[in-house]
């Protein structure tokens, strides 16, 4: 059987019905808005999974992701539409804010035998989560003998793998700090790997955000940084009573530059520097067990 030229597959843009289902899917699996008039950024972003499959249209591609057997492929659209922007000490300020404040609290609980999670939420490749175990780390000397532990989830499997491989290219890691570069990463051919002594306190789980969470709480501090602008308010307000539903009294919540959290719903949060927030003290948390 012939199968179509490389020079022909996906060359042809999606129809706005097309453009319409892909979104209507992404939406109903991932909580992802694509606004009107995105059909070139599609298009760029599955083309390379039309040609691999050997399709060189969308109808067909859509026939199959929508079929009983497309659940998999499903799973590549979504890592294909999801935008993954991140790097090393990325909103540097939640990283003062954590030094300044938050963590002289937290290791004092951590240094009197409590367990203190981390929650890193929408990961991406996980730059994010070994810069919050490298700051902790510089500011506890006795960060070996702590009982600190930081989940990692995102959505896109492939995320996953290279957050918990912890491989980086040597332009990725340039942003660290010289001293940071030497102390935590070692070479790994031509890259460079997260040393294991924080790679052994990071957990990489795959997770839809808006589905069932498994991993159980409280968390002392979360990060959850440009994620919510690619969803619709209602879901965003879900989200966030969740999140703070899961965070502990004197739990820390992170979030991105043009992020706000809504107050004025009953939330117990408050306001603790740019785009950071407090909760003093948790209300009452009734079957929500506990991660360990």
């Amino acid at each position: 059987m012939s199968t179509p030229s490389s020079a022909s597959f996906a060359q042809t843009p999606p129809t706005d019905n097309e453009l319409r289902l892909i979104a209507d899917i992404l939406y109903d699996h991932a909580g992802i808005v694509i606004a009107p008039g995105k059909s070139s950024m599609v298009q760029s972003r599955l083309q390379k999974r039309l040609r691999l499959l050997g399709l060189s249209n969308y109808k067909s591609y859509l026939d199959l992701v929508r079929s009983e057997d497309g659940s998999a492929e499903r799973r590549e659209m979504i890592s294909a539409l999801t935008t993954n922007v991140t790097h090393f000490f990325r909103e540097k300020h939640h990283f003062d804010i954590l030094v300044e404040k938050a963590l002289p609290e937290i290791l004092t609980r951590a240094r009197n035998g409590e367990k203190i999670r981390i929650w890193s939420a929408g990961c991406s490749n996980g730059q994010e989560a070994y810069t919050i175990l490298m700051t902790i780390a510089e500011t506890a000397p006795d960060f070996d003998k702590l009982d600190i532990r930081l989940l990692a989830t995102d959505i896109d499997p492939v995320m996953i793998s290279r957050g918990a491989n912890a491989i980086y290219d040597e332009n990725i890691v340039a942003v660290v700090p010289e001293a940071l570069q030497k102390k935590y990463f070692q070479p790994s051919g031509d890259k460079f790997q997260v040393c294991e002594r924080l790679r052994s306190r990071a957990s990489f789980r795959e997770l839809n955000i808006h589905g069932h969470w498994p991993m159980k709480g409280p968390f002392d501090i979360i990060f959850c940084r440009n994620m919510m602008i690619y969803f619709d308010p209602d879901a965003q307000a879900k989200l966030w009573k969740r999140f703070e539903a899961m965070m502990g009294s004197g739990g820390w919540l992170m979030v991105g530059h043009s992020e706000r959290v809504p107050l004025d719903t009953g939330s117990q949060l408050k306001p603790a520097g740019i785009t950071t927030y407090y909760l003093p003290n948790a209300g009452p948390k009734e079957g929500v067990p506990k991660w360990h």
